[in-house]
């Protein structure tokens, strides 16, 4: 049986379920026939991607052994399989300029990142579908008015609808891990561009949930040299505004600048 490294912040715990495996695959919407693949360890998500003729795959692993192991088991596939980083990986170069889906079980200590690198290349990369640790699951896919809404709920969700597919549990790991796993899909909504300098949007934001548990007035301060600045927004809570609401007080913060 097939398994893949499922790294997370307590070690590296391996998925023992093709049948979750398959699933994972399944859940791509099949829009777009190219797919990257991130951190394919030994190949449990791989093995269903190579099996579809009609997908053009690139499967990205930093992991030397888990590389060779798929050249090895996969020779028809030997330069499909790539050895880097994909934080260090110039997506420009991939697909010939064509858009591309991408797939992986995200280690949890670099998914952040690879979230970052994701919304950079948005036009790019109009589909995820990834396994994360739960709690960032429902984070990223939390609403406003959520605890979990946080700085990547609302930085995800200005250029994707994402969506909470189902949850992965302990057992289907060997080792069993102490967290739940999460499937989630994130697609490309219509945003070109936000209504307001994204820049300053990403600042504010992430200033904003800096202090989350003050009133938005009190982290954003700092930001505005307009004496009496006053705006609705800034005596809520960073959690109660949606993306909208934050590109609006983006304007408003400019303008106070």
């Amino acid at each position: 049986m097939a398994i893949v490294r499922a790294k997370k912040n307590l070690g590296q715990h391996f998925l023992a379920d093709v049948s979750i495996a398959r699933e994972i695959v399944d859940s791509l919407s099949n829009q777009y026939s190219n797919v990257l693949e991130i951190g394919p360890g030994m190949g449990v998500l791989t093995q269903f991607l190579f099996q579809d003729s009609q997908l053009s795959v690139l499967a990205v692993d930093v992991d030397r052994e888990s590389v060779s192991y798929l050249k090895e088991h996969y020779p028809q596939h030997a330069e499909q399989i790539i050895h880097g980083d994909f934080l260090q990986l110039n997506l420009e170069s991939v697909f010939e300029g064509e858009k591309f889906a991408v797939l992986g079980n995200f280690p949890y200590n670099i998914s952040s990142q690879i979230f970052f690198k994701v919304i950079e290349c948005r036009e790019r990369v109009p589909e995820v579908v990834c396994m994360l640790q739960k709690e960032v699951a429902e984070r990223l896919a939390a609403k406003p008015g959520s605890k979990t809404y946080g700085i990547l709920s609302v930085l995800l969700q200005a250029y994707y609808h994402i969506e909470y597919l189902f949850t992965v549990h302990e057992h289907v790991f060997k080792p069993p891990p102490k967290v739940k796993s999460a499937v989630i899909r994130l697609l490309r909504n219509n945003t070109q561009k936000l209504d307001c300098d994204e820049v300053l949007f990403k600042r504010v934001v992430k200033t904003a949930f800096n202090q989350r548990r003050k009133m938005i007035r009190n982290s954003l301060k700092g930001m505005v040299t307009q004496e009496n600045f006053t705006h609705p927004y800034m005596e809520e809570r960073p959690e109660q505004l949606s993306v909208d609401d934050f590109v609006i007080l983006t304007n408003a913060i400019e303008k106070a600048m």
